[in-house]
């Protein structure tokens, strides 16, 4: 697997709001959610291509298609995704961490917003994934 980039961070939030008194009340970083959402996000602080305050619901939904974390399974503290070339690579790399012993959370797959990725929960309880975002590439 060749990782190209860091492509993105994000905070999960078991309270989304109380986060946000921290990373934009506080810290005033430019986040911001589109209209019904509470994904709170940003592609202009520096030095980052994405930095996010992703709601636990929001992590559960994109990762078990419902809006609660698994009892069996460590709450996860946050979400980094590593960029690969394209959607293909994001297919090899699962089954490579497959064959490398790692439980996958679930297969690469694509997103509503075009990213494709594969995603397992780390040791440490973070969200590992594995990504191709097309507008990261333009």
């Amino acid at each position: 697997m060749r990782i190209l980039f860091i492509a993105g961070f994000a905070v999960i939030a078991p309270d989304a709001p109380k986060s946000r008194e921290l990373y934009v009340e506080a810290l005033g970083l430019p986040l911001s959610a589109a209209e019904g959402s509470e994904y709170w996000h940003s592609e202009k602080v520096a030095g980052s291509k994405h930095f996010g305050v992703w709601p636990l619901s929001q992590a559960a939904e994109a990762c078990f298609g419902r809006p609660s974390w698994p009892a069996e399974l460590t709450v996860p503290q946050a979400s980094v995704e590593f960029e690969v070339e394209d959607a293909n690579a994001v297919a090899a790399g699962g089954e490579e961490l497959k064959r490398a012993g790692f439980e996958l959370l679930h297969p690469a797959r694509q997103e509503p917003w075009g990213q494709t990725v594969v995603r397992l929960l780390s040791s440490e309880g973070l969200i590992v994934g594995v990504s191709y975002a097309p507008s990261l590439h333009d």
